[in-house]
């Protein structure tokens, strides 16, 4: 988790009265971004999610797309990061369709899991 990250929760449990944050399993996280990811187990990433103040559930999800469990709980507000178009989004449609909204997050640029993972790699061969 780094910056970006906690700016999005910050983000998105200012638009919600309870926060789900869904999760990738980590076959997820492998199929999506490659054999080396993901960083840290899904009980890890889920764990460290669920012991901050500001996030109230915790979803870890097998598919590729959390669509899935979006289709079934149906938030009154979805957000996802704004490096993505909301006709990009699983399940917004479904939440648009059920009078909910979409949110897009501001990102913040320069910060990614992938350019950490860089860093370090680049200080390891220094």
């Amino acid at each position: 988790m780094h910056e970006g990250h906690l700016a999005s929760l910050s983000e998105a449990a200012g638009l919600a009265d309870f926060l789900i944050v869904a999760v990738n399993a980590d076959g997820s996280v492998k199929r999506l971004k490659g054999e080396t990811r993901p960083i840290q187990n899904e009980q890890s990433r889920a764990l460290l999610l669920a012991s901050l103040l500001l996030v109230d559930a915790v979803i870890i999800f097998e598919e590729d797309t959390p669509g899935e469990i979006i289709k079934t709980i149906l938030p009154d507000v979805l957000v996802k990061g704004g490096d993505y178009t909301v006709d990009q989004i699983a399940g917004a449609k479904e939440v648009l369709a059920n009078g909910g909204q979409v949110h897009l997050a501001r990102i913040i640029p320069g910060i990614s899991t992938t350019g950490i993972i860089a860093r370090m790699k680049e200080l390891k061969g220094s």
